[in-house]
């Protein structure tokens, strides 16, 4: 009798109030430390993939489960504790009633704990404005790098995973209004620090990407990224019903109800092929351009089965199984989408690129033929000293680059290899990336 009791008291939920958050318990009120294998998994709204969320669980080795909205209630406790079949020791619903609750010392235990972080659906910008730069996003980012925890999101929950997202700090933005005018007010691309996964770095994120449809808008916010930073952010996106499961190795899963359901996956890139990839007209108050003969960006459609088996290859973005190419362009702020064909950027130069400070940023620019061209972005105002030094250590070049002037990296002398870049600049010393060369 005794034994019965106990296990019927571990499953009964229970509310915490505080005047700054409200949290939903359901499961097992002792934490348990499991070893849970890292992974992202994200969805683009409306009801959740069963298969998907399954995927996200197991990943947490039977661990503590937390959910964290700025809206809503305990929806999620019982659909991840119970109904998908899969064990974990707890799941906790945490909804902040304001920004202060970042700041909240318990909060900041529940993250520590967690196996398993998922991020639910609504104002992404509750999202940014609550927990940009508060212990919230640190120890989620700690808890990513260091415990290897699984997170993931639905919705809004998926806008705020890449390093570049759509905030919507002034509200929703159409595709229309967006090709329209790349700078109109409701356009707020945000690329400040917050969330840090290793796969989704220069990524940007959309969801909903059928109902209402969201591409046009999603090539604006690329467009943006490339004409302000010269950074050739790439996107992924995901229309509702339909998630992107990315494991440890960077292969990302595409999980829907094909055949029987037209539920899609896309991965989005500026062409790679251009000598000069940026859109011909990005500016205020006048319809996007981002034409280059119908070629502007390429992009990998996937279609999302029971079994996830259609994938796409983050560590490169040029091999996938199961989908297809496509071209997208725009012309006087009119989207056209064609069938299209395989990047063809692989005569010579990078398979590995990691980022290893926000600073500053090399992105890939184009390959033609031997000529590897890196164009280097972020750069502090004033004259710097780019290094770059071989895995022992060695320097093999040195160059000044400037803020005003665009400035390229020519990579293809370099022998194959193992490069460290780093930036001076007044006295002080910041790494930059880390490029394997072939």
């Amino acid at each position: 009798m005794k034994s019965t009791l106990t296990s019927f008291l571990l499953i009964v939920p229970t509310v915490l109030f505080s005047q700054n958050y409200t949290s939903y318990f359901t499961g097992n009120p002792t934490d348990v430390v499991t070893q849970p294998t890292s992974g992202v998994c994200v969805m683009g709204g409306s009801t959740e993939d069963d298969n998907a969320m399954t995927w996200f669980l197991n990943r947490a080795d039977g661990g503590d489960v937390l959910v964290l909205r700025a809206s809503g209630s305990d929806g999620y406790n019982d659909y991840l504790y119970t109904d998908l079949g899969v064990t974990v020791n707890s799941v906790e619903t945490i909804v902040f009633n304001n920004a202060s609750a970042s700041f909240d010392p318990y909060i900041a235990q529940k993250i520590q704990q967690a196996e398993a972080i998922w991020f639910a659906g609504g104002d992404q910008w509750d999202y940014i404005s609550y927990w940009r730069n508060t212990p919230v996003d640190s120890l989620i980012n700690v808890g990513i790098s260091q415990r290897n925890i699984v997170i993931g999101g639905t919705s809004a929950g998926m806008a705020i995973q890449g390093s570049h997202y759509f905030s919507a700090q002034n509200g929703t933005v159409t595709s229309s209004t967006a090709l329209a005018n790349p700078y109109n007010p409701n356009v707020t691309v945000g690329s400040q620090p917050f969330l840090s996964n290793q796969h989704l770095q220069n990524v940007i994120t959309d969801s909903h990407y059928d109902s209402p449809d969201r591409k046009g808008r999603h090539m604006v916010f690329m467009a943006r990224i490339l004409t302000s930073s010269g950074i050739m952010a790439r996107g992924i996106a995901c229309d509702e019903y339909t998630a992107v499961c990315i494991d440890p190795a960077g292969i990302a899963h595409v999980y829907g109800g094909f055949p029987t359901e037209d539920d899609n996956a896309y991965f989005l890139q500026p062409n790679c092929e251009l000598a000069n990839p940026e859109p011909e007209n990005c500016a205020p108050s006048a319809p996007l351009e981002w034409n280059h003969d119908g070629k502007a960006v390429k992009v990998y459609r996937v279609k999302g089965t029971a079994a996830g088996t259609n994938t796409f290859d983050l560590n490169t973005w040029d091999a996938g199984n199961g989908g297809t190419w496509e071209d997208w362009s725009v012309v006087n702020g009119v989207l056209s989408t064609v069938p299209g064909t395989a990047l063809n950027c692989a005569t010579s130069g990078i398979i590995e690129s990691d980022r290893i400070s926000n600073l500053s940023l090399l992105t890939r620019l184009a390959v033609n033929g031997n000529d590897l061209r890196f164009y280097i972005g972020n750069i502090p105002e004033g004259t710097a000293t780019i290094r770059v030094s071989s895995a022992l250590g060695e320097i093999v070049d040195e160059f000044s680059i400037t803020q005003a002037n665009t400035n390229y990296l020519f990579l293809c002398d370099y022998a194959a290899g193992m490069y460290f870049f780093s930036l001076e600049q007044n006295g002080k010393h910041l790494e930059l990336e880390k490029l394997v060369v072939h």
